[in-house]
């Protein structure tokens, strides 16, 4: 028997029961697809965050801890031009936080309806060291930071019902109305850039209350240095309290994030890998009813010379294309469940190669899996009792 008649004679027999073969085939079809879909989300988000990653990885946060004792740590005034003073330090700023000040669309609003919206005086050249940038109006000045002015987030402008920028645009921050003029982009790197309030270090001062130590800093280094200026920098921004200094690289975060966006890669494949199991149960039980249903062909094709391979081999043949097209159709609807996660996400639609083919593979190892018993069961039947059932 050639492989071109078992493939057209399995074809045959699932045609003939073209609902419960579809039925059949759903089942495996549903767990390969959940398999590829997380397979791919992953891969996709994966992607979106190494290619940030690869961009931003020469920025560092430089931020006010606590002592030996357990005593907060500001850093000193001399902390940002000191560090700017190293050589492989491209550019540097500072953000102050504003406590117990808060943020409304007016003051007729609560006070304690803040929106978890926090106040942050910033320097001009926050954007241009984070690689930010203004979605509507425009950022601080020399000469805006000197006044009420007040730059918003992202999430902070979508808290407040903020879309646009017009001239009598108003927030209620700190008990004085502050003029917005400018709305910014989502900040990957620095969340709390994207739910807070900035106004000038100038303004901050004056109006808010805020001393003169900034909380953290923003710097970019020498991509080939980043290491060493790592290293140096609780040294320079406090020569009287390094342990007090908190050093971060915002990179290493969006590493870590992207293998958190994993870790439950393992768990979710289980569940796909239940439910293929649970399809392939379902071809075993259609396989089984159909060598009782086709005991008469069994036993005409035994009468006219079929061995009882060739037997074996047409069921097993029909389970192992069952399992196939249903891995086939679970392989394009994980992909379209990729394509349309990544692009609603704004991110690379990323099908790995090895959940295409890990699906196909499964898919037939399962049909092989399923399909054993029935072909023995059919090869086993006596000719001539095969025959009685006609």
């Amino acid at each position: 028997m050639r492989a071109a008649d078992l493939i057209s004679g399995g074809l045959l027999g699932l045609r003939a029961r073209r609902l419960r073969a579809a039925l059949s085939a759903l089942g495996i079809a549903i767990g390969i697809a959940a398999g590829v879909a997380v397979l791919g989300i992953s891969a996709s988000s994966k992607a979106n965050l190494l290619s940030q990653l690869g961009a931003e990885a020469n920025l560092l946060t430089v931020s006010a801890g606590s002592g030996f004792d357990g005593s907060p740590a500001p850093l000193p005034l001399t902390a940002q031009p000191m560090i700017a003073r190293i050589p492989p330090v491209e550019s540097v700023t500072a953000v102050g936080y504003v406590p117990a000040v808060t943020v409304r669309r007016t003051s007729m609003v609560p006070a304690i309806d803040t929106g978890g919206i926090s106040v942050l005086a910033a320097q001009p050249g926050l954007l241009g060291t984070l690689g930010g940038a203004v979605s509507h109006g425009a950022f601080l000045n020399a000469a805006t930071q000197r006044y009420p002015a007040v730059v918003l987030g992202a999430v902070a402008a979508r808290t407040l019902g903020i879309d646009q920028v017009a001239p009598d645009t108003q927030v209620y921050l700190g008990g004085l109305y502050f003029t917005v003029i400018g709305i910014l982009s989502p900040v990957p790197l620095a969340p709390e850039i994207d739910e807070a309030a900035l106004v000038g270090f100038p303004v901050a001062h004056r109006l808010l209350g805020l001393g003169g130590h900034p909380t953290e800093l923003y710097l970019r280094a020498l991509p080939d240095q980043v290491q060493a200026v790592t290293s140096v920098l609780p040294f320079t921004a406090n020569p009287a309290q390094p342990e007090g200094v908190q050093v971060s690289t915002p990179s290493s975060i969006l590493a870590a994030r992207a293998a958190a966006g994993t870790a439950l890669t393992g768990l979710f494949l289980g569940l796909g890998g239940i439910a293929a199991a649970v399809g392939a149960i379902g071809i075993a039980n259609i396989m089984v009813i159909s060598v009782l249903e086709r005991r008469g062909e069994i036993g005409l094709r035994r009468a006219l010379g079929a061995a009882r391979w060739h037997v074996a081999a047409q069921f097993l043949a029909e389970a192992l294309l069952l399992s196939l097209l249903g891995g086939a159709i679970g392989v394009l609807l994980g992909a379209a469940a990729t394509a349309g996660y990544a692009i609603s996400a704004g991110q690379p639609v990323v099908v790995p190669a090895v959940a295409v083919a890990g699906g196909l593979g499964i898919a037939l190892v399962a049909g092989a899996l399923a399909g054993a018993y029935p072909a023995v069961k059919a090869a086993r039947l006596p000719p001539a009792e095969a025959l009685r059932a006609t």
